[in-house]
């Protein structure tokens, strides 16, 4: 069994340190609690014999729960509530065969306060990181409808569609990401390890040389002379760049720079417009309030443009407006849709539209990232060949010139 090193205050006031050995961290602290002693620190103490999984696998636990470890939660909890099982024992039998020790907290607390009286939409909305506004405001209308377990079905299947649309974007734009550093990698290698090499070979004959090899040399002499500047200075832009994102005007840049690069704006379009009809197709039909489902919607929509489209049809059907006025107007959405949602709202069906319209974006946007993958390949490699070949046709050129004033 693993070590823990510990810091525990005991019922007399003092302080002591200790090693404990125990299953994992949560068992070795309800042993430090069931002694009566207060935890003040509890760290695993890592042995050479210790694999590279066993560490992997212990940071992953004290990490909080992922979109996976939700989606696996609302599966069962529907299983069971379906079973006839109640809800605490439901959520009791599924902490227990959790090993995250973050997520098994907060399920403890969340049957502690249900068993307290609370609602468990209401104890859900404690715990807004693990459990967003759809989640908690889906679970609230089935509590009111008595559908409980259906709506955790609904609500796991839309889980489920999420993440695999995130991890098909992902997966995408792994690919460039890959040939990008590839090229830049190469290309650093051949300034500082190759072009140097012929630097005796052009001292003294720069007036010989075409332009491109006079810059490919003074910007080699630089990286090698220079290059705790350049790497500090690569380091320092990376961080402002994630620094800039963070922020409202980097965010608002950054959403708009999706919508707007050629190749992946259409992938990024269908993304934000299947996101947001399907939150807002899975909220009608749960029966949530429609400035809710509209403001849960913009929330979720994942574009700074989108949030303002849906922000504005928050404030028209606010002052008694349809939802498709403020939407005829806007480009972010086809013509097509604003049309199919009118209709739907007229006939009262605007849960159906809604989903049959998202099912289909959810097509064109599989359709997409096989399209973008497709073409980004020889692009990227069509960038990497120039760029090589760009740097060795500056060198081979010199040599030709030099050869030929020697005759």
């Amino acid at each position: 069994m693993p070590d823990y090193r510990f810091q525990i205050r005991a019922s007399d006031g003092k302080s002591s340190v200790g090693v404990l050995s125990a299953k994992d961290l949560m068992t070795a602290a309800q042993t430090l609690r069931a002694q009566g002693h207060q935890i003040q620190q509890l760290t695993p103490i890592a042995t050479s014999a210790q694999s590279f999984r066993q560490r992997l696998r212990a940071a992953n636990q004290t990490s909080g729960p992922s979109a996976r470890d939700i989606l696996n939660f609302t599966s069962q909890l529907a299983v069971m509530i379906r079973a006839g099982i109640s809800i605490r024992a439901a959520i009791d039998g599924i902490a227990d065969q959790i090993e995250n020790p973050r997520f098994k907290t907060i399920l403890l607390r969340i049957k502690t306060d249900v068993e307290s009286g609370k609602q468990f939409s209401e104890a859900l909305s404690r715990h807004p990181k693990q459990f967003n506004q759809l989640y908690v405001n889906m679970v609230r209308a089935s509590e009111m409808s008595g559908s409980f377990s259906r709506m955790l079905d609904r609500i796991a299947a839309y889980l489920a569609q999420q993440i695999e649309t995130r991890a098909m974007v992902i997966g995408a734009m792994i690919y460039p990401a890959v040939i990008g550093l590839l090229a830049v990698a190469v290309t650093i290698f051949l300034l500082t390890f190759v072009l140097p090499r012929f630097a005796d070979v052009f001292a003294g004959k720069e007036a010989a040389m075409p332009a491109p090899t006079v810059f490919l040399m003074a910007l080699s002499s630089f990286m090698v002379k220079f290059w705790w500047a350049v790497s500090g200075g690569l380091v320092l832009g990376i961080i402002g760049l994630a620094l800039f994102a963070r922020t409202e005007v980097g965010a608002r840049f950054f959403d708009t720079l999706k919508l707007r690069v050629p190749l992946l704006r259409r992938m990024f379009r269908a993304l934000y417009i299947s996101r947001s009809l399907h939150t807002m197709g899975e909220l009608v039909n749960a029966g949530v309030p429609m400035l809710d489902t509209i403001r849960i919607t913009g929330d979720i929509s994942g574009n700074w443009h989108f949030k303002r489209m849906w922000r504005a049809v928050y404030g028209s059907v606010k002052q008694g407006k349809k939802i498709v006025q403020p939407l005829t107007r806007n480009p972010l959405l086809p013509t097509a849709v604003v049309q199919m949602m009118g209709a739907g709202e007229e006939s009262g069906k605007l849960g159906e539209v809604l989903d049959e319209v998202s099912t289909f974006y959810a097509k064109q946007l599989r359709e997409v990232i096989k399209t973008v993958t497709s073409m980004i390949e020889p692009i990227m490699i069509m960038v990497m060949g120039g760029v090589v070949g760009f740097i060795a046709m500056s060198i081979i050129l010199p040599i030709f010139r030099l050869s030929t004033l020697v005759k």
